[in-house]
C-alpha cells in the first residue's frame, strides 16, 4: 500500500511534531508513509534513516505551485506515485482537490475551513482517532543507526566521564535567542559539579555567529565544539551522543527530543506547546510569567539558576 501524509506548515519543528501521527498510520497499515512537506522543513536530511518514512516530496518554494495551474501541476506529480490513501493535516480545500485530481481514492483530512484557532496536536490526534481508532500519545521519534552513533562518539572523543551537553544557542528570530550571558552563567554553575563538553548549535547568519563568538572567546572555549559547519544529517549522531540538550526555541530542540535526548527548552517568545509536546522536553519560561506565547518577549528573563536546577533534576 502507498500512503501519503501532507503537512504544509513551515520548518523542521512542525514536521517533527507530526511524526507520532505519521508513525501511527505506518503501524496501522504496516507500511512506511511518504511525506509532502515544504522544502524548508529539510525533512529528508533528518528522516532518511527512519523506517516508517518512505519518500519525502517537497513543495518547492519557487515552483509556482499555488493557484489553479499550480494545483494541477502538483496533482500530476503526485499521480505518478499511485498513492492509495492520503492524510491531510490541515483544513485546505486546495490539498483535497489536488488529492482528488491525483486519483487518490481515500482521503482523510481535518474538517474543511476550520483552521482558525486549531490546536496543533489536538486536531491531528482527532483525525487519527476518528478514522483509525488510535489515540496517539507517543513522542516524536527520529531513528538513527547505532553504529554511526558509536563511530561519531569515538571520532569526536566524547568521553563517558564527561557531561556532553548540546547548547542550541541560535534561533530563527532575535526574540527567541536567549542572551549568551545567560548560558555562560549556567555553564559557570555546572562546571563546579561536573566536567563538561559543550556542543554549540547555531546557524550561519551574522547575528548567530556573533553569539557563537561570545562562547568561543569565553573561559569555556576549550570545552566548546561548534556545529555550525555540520549538515543536519551529520549533526544527528552528535546530538544522540549528548546526555542532555539545552535549547532556545529552535529546530535543535525538536531534533534532540525526537532523538530521545532529554531537552530543556528555553521558551521566551513562542507558544509553550512548541517546547512541551514531548515528555523528553522540560520547558523553562521567563521569570514573572505564568505561560509564554507570541510577543511575551522574555528572552532577558530566563533564569540561569532555573536551567541549572532543571538539569540537576534530570541527572538525579
Amino acid at each position: 500500500m502507498k500512503i501519503l501524509g501532507i503537512q504544509n506548515k513551515m520548518g523542521i519543528g512542525d514536521t517533527v511534531i507530526y511524526l507520532p501521527f505519521i508513525r501511527a498510520i505506518s503501524i496501522k497499515f504496516n507500511c512506511p508513509v511518504s511525506l509532502l512537506v515544504k522544502e524548508n522543513s529539510k525533512a529528508e536530511e533528518f528522516l532518511n534513516q527512519t523506517n516508517y518514512i518512505d519518500q519525502v516530496i517537497y513543495l518547492k518554494k519557487n515552483d509556482k505551485n499555488e493557484g489553479i495551474l499550480g494545483s494541477i501541476k502538483l496533482a500530476k506529480e503526485l499521480k505518478k506515485y499511485n498513492f492509495e490513501k492520503v492524510f491531510i493535516f490541515n483544513s485546505s480545500l486546495r490539498f483535497y482537490l489536488v488529492s482528488r485530481l491525483a486519483n487518490i481514492k481515500k482521503i482523510y483530512q481535518y474538517p474543511l475551513f476550520e483552521k482558525r484557532e486549531q490546536h496543533i496536536t489536538g486536531a491531528a490526534n482527532k483525525l487519527i482517532k476518528d478514522n483509525l481508532g488510535i489515540d496517539v500519545k507517543e513522542n516524536p521519534e527520529i531513528q538513527i543507526d547505532e553504529s554511526l552513533v558509536r563511530e561519531t562518539s569515538e571520532k569526536l572523543l566524547m568521553k563517558t566521564n564527561e557531561l556532553n551537553i548540546l547548547l542550541a544557542i541560535g534561533g530563527s528570530g532575535p526574540t527567541k535567542r536567549i542572551p549568551a550571558k545567560t548560558f555562560l552563567s549556567f555553564m559557570k554553575k555546572i562546571k563546579n559539579v561536573k566536567k563538561c563538553k559543550f556542543f554549540l548549535a547555531t546557524g550561519k547568519n551574522e547575528d548567530e555567529q556573533k553569539i557563537l563568538k561570545e562562547f568561543l572567546d569565553s573561559e569555556f572555549k576549550d570545552q566548546c565544539f561548534r556545529l555550525d559547519n555540520y549538515s543536519i544529517n551529520n549533526t544527528l549522531p552528535i546530538i544522540k551522543n549528548c546526555n542532555v540538550a539545552i535549547c532556545n526555541d529552535t529546530s535543535f530542540s525538536h531534533l534532540s527530543s525526537a532523538l530521545g535526548v532529554k531537552t530543556i527548552t528555553l521558551m521566551a517568545d513562542t507558544p509553550l506547546i512548541y517546547g512541551s509536546y514531548s515528555t523528553n522536553m522540560s520547558p523553562i519560561i521567563p521569570d514573572g510569567e505564568q505561560t509564554v506565547t507570541h510577543n511575551t518577549l522574555g528572552k532577558d528573563k530566563i533564569n540561569p539558576e532555573k536551567i541549572f536546577n532543571k538539569l540537576m533534576s534530570i541527572l538525579a
